[in-house]
């Protein structure tokens, strides 16, 4: 295993034992590569907006305890298990926080944060991948790290890198829900799609990345503030138009349907939106053959207009998350320049040890560039 004698015996670690008591700093040993894993140091690990209701036992999420907390995150690897064949000590790797199992795919969950839906996954993230990102030293499975072309992303420009520092790349994590979604009912280049709401994290993302691709955006929110500074700051100048969500059904219907027809809309609503006249404002407008991308956190069953979706035939797509070849293709459109992460200026960075004030700050952060990240 490369370079494994050079590891630190011990490794600073966030851990959570209790969700009725916060976590604390621990000093904990350095997990070491295994048969299909590598040995990575975290340089900047997500921080979202609802870490503090996950880690508190307010969202009522499943998982192991006592456990490392953590999302996705930039790190460099250091040691790798014997099987490895193309990663290497050094390489600058994107961390994906889902994670599957190698004999059956539908066994999935998200490390350190949901044990998921199956006995298999739970097993899984019980057993072997409990322990995450908010620490000094993570270990990923070998098909979790995706290959970053450091020169290419945080190169000067003079020398034809883009000049990300590892912060912004943490952006990655971000886009890639909204992308899961995109992709999966094929949105293409020219193509109108409707994203709602658009002016959180995760909307304001796939506004985005909507725009990467090509399409043409109309973002729907209730936020008008947040709306325009969304079309402000986007570099995509001349695809993106806004429309207020006002509750008003047919008022938004009559909106939307300025903007001509309408392929595709994507919803990636919070729990507490489910009842929102959006939804059904949303898909009223789109054309005969359209498609729906359902990403919403809704723990509710949601009103759909059965009789239009039928005669229209309207294909209504669930994505929960997105695949692992999604995040191949979002890093290319990274490092080609088609998704141009120079946009997310406002990064909070935190130490380990302001674990508290960095989730504090996620929480009051709403916007699509207000990235926070924990560097341990």
């Amino acid at each position: 295993m490369a370079a494994q004698n050079q590891l630190p015996d011990k490794m600073k670690a966030l851990v959570l034992r209790s969700t009725s008591e916060p976590p604390a700093i621990e000093t904990v040993p350095t997990p070491q590569p295994t048969l299909g894993s590598a040995l990575v140091r975290v340089l900047a690990a997500s921080v979202i907006s609802y870490t503090r209701d996950v880690y508190n036992g307010k969202r009522n999420y499943p998982y192991p305890m006592p456990i490392i907390p953590g999302f996705s995150a930039i790190g460099r690897v250091v040691a790798v298990g014997p099987d490895a064949t193309k990663l290497k000590p050094g390489d600058l790797v994107f961390i994906d926080c889902t994670v599957r199992s190698r004999d059956d795919p539908t066994d999935v969950f998200l490390a350190a944060v949901h044990e998921s839906y199956t006995p298999g996954a739970a097993k899984l993230m019980k057993d072997v991948f409990r322990d995450w990102t908010f620490a000094e030293y993570c270990r990923v499975p070998l098909e979790n790290m995706t290959l970053l072309d450091e020169r290419r992303l945080t190169g000067s420009r003079g020398d034809g890198g883009f000049g990300l520092g590892i912060e912004q790349l943490g952006f990655v994590a971000g886009v890639l829900v909204p992308y899961g979604g995109l992709r999966d009912i094929e949105l293409r280049a020219g193509q109108t799609v409707v994203i709602a709401p658009a002016s959180g994290p995760f909307g304001g993302a796939a506004v985005l990345v909507a725009l990467a691709m090509g399409a043409r955006v109309i973002a729907m929110g209730r936020n008008t503030e947040s709306l325009a500074y969304l079309k402000q700051k986007m570099p995509y100048p001349g695809r993106i138009e806004t429309v207020a969500i006002t509750g008003d059904m047919e008022a938004d219907c009559a909106e939307l349907k300025k903007y001509g027809p309408i392929d595709a809309y994507f919803d990636i609503g919070p729990p507490e939106a489910y009842a929102s006249t959006h939804i059904k404002s949303c898909i009223l407008t789109l054309r005969h053959g359209a498609r729906i991308s359902l990403m919403g956190g809704y723990r509710e069953d949601i009103p759909i207009p059965h009789v239009f979706i039928m005669h229209k035939n309207i294909r209504l797509y669930g994505k929960w998350m997105y695949e692992r070849e999604d995040i191949v293709d979002l890093v290319k459109m990274v490092e080609n320049g088609v998704l141009d992460l120079r946009t997310i200026e406002n990064a909070g960075q935190f130490p380990l040890e302001q674990w508290k004030e960095a989730w504090d700050d996620a929480a009051e952060k709403t916007g699509f560039d207000q990235l926070v990240v924990i560097k341990p």
